[in-house]
């Protein structure tokens, strides 16, 4: 962090801030659109995040001020069921009202907030300040919450305070992350398994398109649609809950009754989808991180082809990494139509990737893209 929080925290509240707590933005190493057909997401901790600090005030009052944005927010004690607008504070209004609704006793707060993580580029900076919220006052207030249950009143916020239909894989990765590792998740039962992730000699490069993410929500809502299709017509001839309950293999010997060619793409990309999370997990396990990175180009085409959630701006940005000889493996990451890609970058080639990436996106899209560099991190800390 390039900010000296405690000294911004005096400067805003004239006192001196209680205690300070880091917790970082996420990415998705692979598997996508698969969660809701019961297959397993591998995300990932980053090191952009966001900062929070706090120090109790006598008054029986929140007020949230943040350092990336202008509007602050005071909030009386007995008035928090209110959102507020889209007002950023929403999200740490939110986290306070689940907690005080489940019983706990939270006082008067003061809190400042800053992050790194870039606003609506898919890297979850909403499911970070909501877990940053949640571990600072389960801290602070010793509520003797785990980390599961921190993550289940986030996703709360989201869904019920917030109005957002999201799932659990953000709030989950951004709680659970460790250094270094990623999380093999399965989103319907919650069981999960850390896989280790030595990048050695490369590094992970995020680049946001800086395309609006527009399009997102109703295409999503349409390939969910297509997929509850697929599995009605698998359903003629097998019994399945899910999707990603059929490997590739045994998907081929079925896929027949599947008689519309969108929905037949739709399905095929699920299913091997998934087997890609499987044979991903098994390539970082073994230190292949060359086969991790075809495979995450693998991941890219099949969404670019049969599941049709890129876009130009997302297919620039991969296209160029597969000429760009020093990046071993590169995909979209999140809902798509926007937002950002991924790639594993040899480190020493930082500042060249990012001007010749600069140069060719500019020429290619019209705009800018932004580029960050980034390790696997951990989870919520106290600094």
């Amino acid at each position: 962090m390039n900010i000296n929080l405690e000294e911004k925290f005096a400067e805003q509240y004239d006192k001196k801030a209680h205690a300070i707590y880091f917790t970082p933005g996420r990415v998705n190493l692979i598997g996508e659109h698969i969660d809701y057909n019961g297959g397993l997401v591998m995300p990932c901790a980053i090191t952009l995040g966001t900062w929070l600090a706090i120090a109790p005030n006598q008054d029986h009052k929140f007020r949230f001020k943040s350092l990336n944005f202008e509007n602050e927010s005071i909030v009386e004690s007995n008035v928090l069921n209110e959102k507020d607008g889209n007002h950023w504070a929403n999200y740490p209004v939110g986290v306070i009202n689940e907690m005080i609704k489940d019983g706990k006793e939270i006082t008067g707060l003061d809190f400042l907030f800053y992050g790194n993580i870039p606003i609506g580029s898919g890297l979850s900076s909403s499911a970070s300040i909501e877990i940053a919220t949640a571990y600072a006052l389960n801290t602070h207030f010793n509520l003797g919450y785990d980390k599961l249950e921190l993550v289940k009143i986030a996703k709360q916020v989201e869904n019920d305070f917030i109005g957002l239909n999201s799932g659990i894989m953000d709030q989950f990765a951004v709680a659970f992350g460790e250094k270094n590792k990623a999380i093999v998740l399965d989103c319907e039962t919650l069981k999960y398994k850390m896989v280790d992730v030595e990048l050695g000699k490369y590094v992970l490069a995020i680049i946001n398109t800086n395309k609006p993410r527009e399009l997102a929500d109703s295409k999503y809502n349409e390939r969910v649609a297509e997929c509850q299709t697929a599995l009605k017509q698998l359903n003629e001839e097998i019994t399945l809950h899910y999707l990603c309950e059929l490997n590739a293999e045994k998907f081929a010997l079925h896929s027949h009754v599947i008689t519309d060619e969108v929905i037949l793409n739709r399905a095929t990309h699920v299913v091997k989808e998934n087997d890609r999370v499987h044979l991903a997990a098994k390539a970082l396990n073994g230190g292949n991180l060359e086969e991790f990175g075809r495979l995450m180009y693998a991941s890219h085409e099949s969404l670019r082809n049969l599941y049709e959630v890129s876009g130009k701006e997302l297919d620039a940005v991969v296209d160029f990494c597969k000429d760009y000889e020093h990046v071993i493996g590169a995909r979209m990451t999140g809902a798509g139509f926007g937002g950002c890609a991924i790639s594993l970058l040899e480190k020493g080639f930082e500042e060249d990737f990012a001007k010749h990436l600069t140069d060719y996106y500019l020429a290619k899209i019209g705009y800018p893209a932004a580029i960050y560099i980034s390790e696997i991190g951990g989870g919520p800390t106290s600094l």
